[in-house]
């Protein structure tokens, strides 16, 4: 009999798929002396060897899928197989201590992962990392135990987690990989986020998955309800294989939206933009119509890498970008590290609450030898498209002011080094703190633009982690508290004669879409795969009768009252 979950819709799609679990094994051992050495001997340079022939496959797997410089680490990863300074004193200990080969392996590894972990390079503590992968790999051959690996896949799955990380989404084959289901998470979490840049049907945050699976099982997910099937009968799959194709069909007529104009019924013209991590992206960007990018997240220059990108590497990154989008508007974003997303090279100190620590803005102003090159490449690259920058975490006008004259510093400087810059750049901030949207009127009068980042937004004016699962519930986009704040920097840009974008989740949400079309954001960024399904309804609605909806909503009560307000608004 099949069994039914239900969790949060994170990316639309339905996927029906055997289950891929991406959870830890149980790698634990006794730590027994034995009479025969040579058998342990053989188990240990097996596992050596099989570790070998599948990091080579895994090491060629992610060059082709995520490219050569992330795949390097693999390249670290096998030369630590090789390496005799821990060889050695594995079998030494095995033929000396007459101890099996788990605990020989284990002991030498913990050693030197402790040594490593002691040292102030950091270069040497990444290391220790790399030591304690290869041994859990090598051990759970000894033991004859399966790690999940998700480059490997080769057949259609779902994959099934706690949570997955980012690079857990980077060896994760599109092909092959239909959907995902995970214990925690929500909508604004990296996994469902990831999910929907990569259009693969998505449900988190339903708690028990990796207890309630197992690998194998037949499973439906349902990314438009957030349910999810395990063991569907044969009635449940041929009803979600036709919602699958209608999903499929109604995907096909969104295309023909791909060159339209996203105006109202009224006759008012919306901007849909698209938020993007890399040039890699801009395909999507391109393929769902959008009228420009509403936010580049700089940071993914940054990360995965050992060193900070030249001034260069970004010019090119920037340059190609804006090339691309062929004069529509381009806003980036200036580096936005710390909180939960994190720099080792940069060795941050650690913060008992990083959201709200020394990250974005203030680490950038804190040391403008990150900062400097970044605004010099960008300004640089500003002469091939329309680039308009944004400051993240901005939470006085003093921070602003002081972007700003770092800007204008290295605008003179490359000025007077011969290089020509783009006159007319837009300069703007994301409104991410309460404080800030609480001052709009005052920070309109300097900026160009304000970007709305609801992400965060929320989270700050509801003093609820988005990340944690027991306060989930106080994540609410439609509180008429948010849509007030929403409501305050909308009017003191327009009263300016500036705009308004919402690059947060928020800006793709149908049920938000109505609210803040009546609240006259002029831009909505959003992930690409949502661009076509935002245009359709916007398309259907008047901007009129959303005004009054807006109006009404601001005096609701709660999140659930302005839910049943829209519902009675679009039908």
């Amino acid at each position: 009999m099949s069994k039914r979950l239900t969790g949060i819709a994170a990316s639309d799609g339905v996927a029906i798929a055997r289950a891929y679990l991406l959870v830890e094994p149980d790698l634990s051992f006794e730590n027994d002396k034995v009479a025969q050495v040579e058998p342990e001997l053989d188990k240990f340079r097996d596992a050596i060897n099989t570790s070998k022939i599948e990091l080579t496959k895994i090491r060629n797997n992610a060059e082709k899928n995520i490219g050569p410089d992330k795949a390097a680490i693999f390249d670290a990863h096998l030369l630590i197989l090789d390496d005799p300074e821990i060889i050695k004193p594995v079998e030494d200990k095995i033929t000396h201590d007459q101890v099996n080969a788990p605990t020989a392996l284990t002991e030498v590894t913990s050693q030197f992962v402790t040594i490593f972990e002691s040292m102030d390079n950091e270069y040497m503590k990444e290391r220790a990392a790399d030591v304690r992968d290869v041994s859990k790999r090598v051990l759970a051959h000894i033991l004859g135990v399966e790690l999940p690996n998700p480059s490997m896949i080769d057949e259609n799955v779902v994959i099934i987690g706690n949570d997955l990380t980012p690079s857990d989404t980077a060896q994760l084959n599109k092909q092959y990989v239909q959907g995902f289901v995970t214990n925690i998470g929500g909508r604004t979490s990296h996994s469902a986020i990831m999910s929907r840049s990569m259009e693969i049907a998505s449900v988190v945050g339903t708690h028990t998955i990796t207890q309630e699976v197992q690998q194998g099982d037949m499973v439906i997910v349902d990314g438009l309800t957030g349910e999810v099937i395990i063991n569907p009968t044969d009635d449940e799959v041929i009803a979600y294989e036709n919602k699958r194709e209608r999903f499929f069909k109604d995907k096909e007529e969104l295309k023909k939206l791909k060159d339209e104009e996203t105006v109202t019924v009224d006759g008012v013209h919306a901007e849909l933009a698209a938020n993007i991590g890399t040039s890699e992206d801009l395909t999507g960007v391109i393929d769902n119509g959008a009228e420009g990018i509403g936010l580049y997240r700089t940071e993914f220059l940054y990360m995965g890498r050992d060193e900070m990108p030249s001034e260069d590497e970004q010019f090119e990154a920037y340059k190609t970008v804006l090339e691309q989008m062929e004069n529509k508007r381009v806003v980036v974003r200036t580096l936005d590290i710390g909180g939960d997303k994190e720099l080792p090279y940069l060795n941050l100190p650690k913060e008992m609450n990083p959201f709200l620590g020394y990250r974005a803005i203030r680490l950038c102003l804190n040391q403008p030898e990150i900062f400097r090159p970044q605004l010099r490449a960008l300004l640089r690259a500003s002469t091939y498209g329309k680039l308009s920058i944004m400051f993240p975490m901005v939470a006085t006008l003093q921070e602003f002011r002081d972007a700003k004259r770092i800007l204008n510093e290295e605008k003179a400087n490359l000025q007077q080094e011969g290089v020509e810059v783009a006159e007319d750049i837009e300069l703007g901030i994301m409104v991410e703190i309460p404080a800030t949207a609480a001052l709009a009127d005052i920070f309109a009068k300097e900026v160009d633009f304000f970007s709305i980042g609801t992400n965060d937004l929320i989270q700050y004016t509801m003093a609820a982690d988005r990340m944690s699962e027991r306060v989930s519930y106080l994540y609410q986009p439609y509180n008429p508290s948010i849509l007030r704040l929403v409501k305050q920097v909308i009017d003191a840009s327009h009263k300016e004669g500036k705009w308004t974008g919402m690059c947060g989740e928020m800006a793709g949400d149908e049920t938000a879409i109505p609210l803040l079309l009546g609240l006259g954001l002029d831009e909505f960024s959003m992930s690409a795969t949502s661009i076509l399904k935002a245009r359709r309804q916007i398309m259907s609605l008047s901007q009129n009768e959303m005004r009054e909806l807006a109006h009404r909503a601001l005096d609701c009560t709660s999140a659930d009252e302005v839910q049943t307000l829209v519902q009675s608004y679009v039908k």
